[in-house]
């Protein structure tokens, strides 16, 4: 059991956290930290330079060392720190170390060949693992899901149109058509048969949807065989066209990397030289994404500026920082520059609504997000810049055009909620939809109950998350690990709407909390919650999560109470020298269930915020 923090410790370790947070802005105004995924990034990387002709030995060898480094005792490669072993991640794992060549007979290729073999093999991996191995002949086309670059014609209001796909998935699956037409093959210099079983993957009787999709597949493979020329030939010029309109300056698409390394193959295999200025451009701007250290060479899958810059803003703010100090007006001023003040792929959806928002990387202006528009509302408003406001109303109205028709509030996009989506033979890894979700519709509510508490908007949003609270009392968390997440969200926002702290949805949550609190004072979930119940509201400690559910409760008025003084208590006597944390465990989200990230601004900004709630709530219940 901890001891209780004393005040002033509290104080203490707020303003070493606040000098370390400070001292990791950038001259231009942003902050960002290290947004760490899984080593198939770095297999992948390696993959596409392979595919493309342009891999080194240089690249090669730091990619290897950082993936080697990744490799646990039993073989095997995870998908987040302490998890179980991946099959998929494995195959690509080892593929890549092939690739530098590492003998299959040493002592790391051998148990991770076991482990893959023991999990199914090859056979039984995800389809995206197999596609990367059908482009080196290492797996048939035939027995892949077929996805016809006909599809890019659909209109809007057909089912399983372009827009239907969620915007990450959207932007992945229209450079895959391109591939799955030309089914290319570019032998590697080995074979994987020691990663096969010979044994076809079990498969689960295909019945309703499941069974028509899968019906409609071996359809399109037939179609495969004879496409009617002139068609495929304007699909797929379509298709392209579409992918090169949606590179962003930095050379990305979507700023994220399963599009970007798709669309830099499938503008390959249309004819495009790498010495052309769409495809130069891509290729270098994956070295802006690129970390090297002693460790190796890894890249990240996507950057988070806009996001760890408000989420720094509001924790300094928290904090007592006034809002005129020159490092948050000079991050306003930084922000106010990465206003989107174009149309994006969200106007197919909502054409007649005028753009205002932000998204979450350096350079991605067509897929700006609601959940980091809502956070810069809650920074900018607080800071003392003169030109803030009209960017605000801009964000507000484009905030509110973006609500869902049931209320609540998806990332990218509204009414993205066509499960049909879902059904398709290759969506077996990731979500590819977009659906309104807790943790968005909460910053939401909270960014506009400041602004409009008498909203038709809020009302309905406010609404949506007491229909959706969980039966336990918390709620689901879609971009954070996970009911903690997501109750951490949701609690601050219903009490910034009106919502009294003493009503029930506000008790079941603060009780669901205490419940769930680890003997060391602090609060962890793992990422196996999303597969396994089992695992709801448990794991080890870390700041983000702890600092997340003393955020719901000292808004739900628990100012003093022993699991808010427990919880403070493991946060001052965690904290190292330098002012920030550890935190070797991921707590934020990509897809539930399948991509998971440790943003490494986590680990300080919301214990910031947390503990400057905490230390303020008490100066101020210490007035006179």
């Amino acid at each position: 059991m901890t001891t209780v923090a004393a005040p002033s410790s509290a104080s203490l370790a707020l303003d070493a956290a606040c000098d370390h947070l400070l001292g990791l802005q950038a001259p231009e105004g942003w902050w960002k930290a290290e947004l760490q995924t899984n080593v198939t990034m770095d297999a992948e990387d390696l993959l596409l330079r392979q595919f493309l002709g342009v891999r080194t030995e240089e690249d090669t060898a730091e990619a290897a060392r950082w993936i080697r480094s990744q490799q646990r005792d039993d073989g095997t490669w995870a998908n987040f720190h302490d998890g179980p072993g991946d099959l998929s991640t494995t195959i690509e794992a080892y593929t890549a170390l092939r690739l530098a060549g590492d003998p299959v007979d040493a002592a790391h290729m051998r148990a991770a060949a076991g482990f893959v073999r023991d999990s199914g093999g090859i056979e039984a991996s995800r389809v995206f693992t197999r596609i990367w191995l059908a482009l080196f002949g290492q797996w048939s086309w035939h027995d892949l899901p077929v996805l016809p670059p006909e599809m890019i014609f659909l209109p809007p209001w057909f089912p399983l149109n372009v827009y239907d796909f969620a915007c990450w998935a959207r932007q992945t699956i229209v450079p895959l058509t391109v591939v799955s037409a030309r089914r290319p093959s570019r032998p590697l210099p080995f074979g994987l048969a020691e990663l096969r079983t010979g044994r076809p993957a079990p498969r689960e009787p295909r019945t309703g949807w499941d069974g028509v999709f899968h019906a409609l597949d071996r359809v399109l493979h037939q179609y495969e065989r004879f496409p009617i020329p002139g068609v495929r030939r304007a699909a797929e010029r379509r298709a392209v066209e579409w992918i090169v309109t949606r590179q962003e300056l930095d050379g990305s698409w979507g700023g994220i990397q399963p599009p970007w390394v798709y669309s830099l193959i499938a503008l390959d295999l249309y004819g495009y030289r790498l010495d052309h200025p769409v495809m130069r451009k891509g290729l270098e701007g994956l070295d802006r994404f690129t970390i090297r250290d002693e460790q190796g060479r890894r890249l990240e899958a996507c950057q988070s500026p806009v996001w760890d810059t408000v989420l720094a803003v509001n924790a300094l703010l928290d904090a007592g920082m006034p809002g005129d100090h020159p490092a948050l007006v000079n991050a306003a001023d930084w922000v106010l520059r990465e206003e989107i003040t174009g149309p994006g792929d969200w106007s197919v959806r909502r054409p007649s609504l005028a753009p205002g928002g932000w998204a979450f990387e350096f350079d991605n202006d067509i897929y700006p997000d609601i959940d980091d528009t809502a956070e810069v509302i809650l920074a900018l408003r607080r800071v003392k810049h003169p030109d803030v406001r009209p960017a605000i109303d801009r964000a507000l109205r484009w905030v509110n055009g973006m609500a869902s028709r049931d209320g609540g509030f998806g990332a990218f996009d509204a009414d993205n909620t066509r499960e049909l989506c879902t059904r398709l033979p290759f969506c077996d890894f990731g979500a590819v939809i977009d659906p309104p979700t807790a943790d968005v519709t909460a910053h939401v509510v909270e960014a506009l109950a400041v602004e409009e508490p008498a909203s038709d908007v809020v009302r309905r949003a406010v609404v949506w998350l007491l229909r959706h609270q969980e039966a336990d009392g918390s709620w689901f968390g879609r971009w954070g690990a996970n009911h903690v997440y997501g109750t951490g969200a949701v609690v601050p926002a219903l009490i910034a709407a009106g919502v009294r702290p003493g009503a029930a949805c506000v008790r079941r949550a603060v009780s669901w909390l205490e419940a769930h609190q680890n003997d060391d004072g602090g609060w962890g979930e793992d990422m196996r919650s999303y597969r396994d119940p089992a695992w709801i509201g448990r794991g080890k400690s870390t700041p983000s999560q702890t600092a997340w559910a003393l955020l719901a409760l000292l808004a739900a008025g628990e100012i003093r109470s022993p699991a808010v003084e427990r919880g403070v208590a493991w946060l001052v006597g965690s904290q190292r020298p330098d002012g920030g944390w550890d935190e070797p465990y991921f707590t934020g989200t990509g897809f539930p269930g399948d991509f998971f990230i440790n943003y490494h601004l986590y680990r300080l900004v919301f214990p910031v915020s947390a503990l400057g709630r905490y230390v303020r709530a008490g100066d101020e219940g210490a007035s006179p």
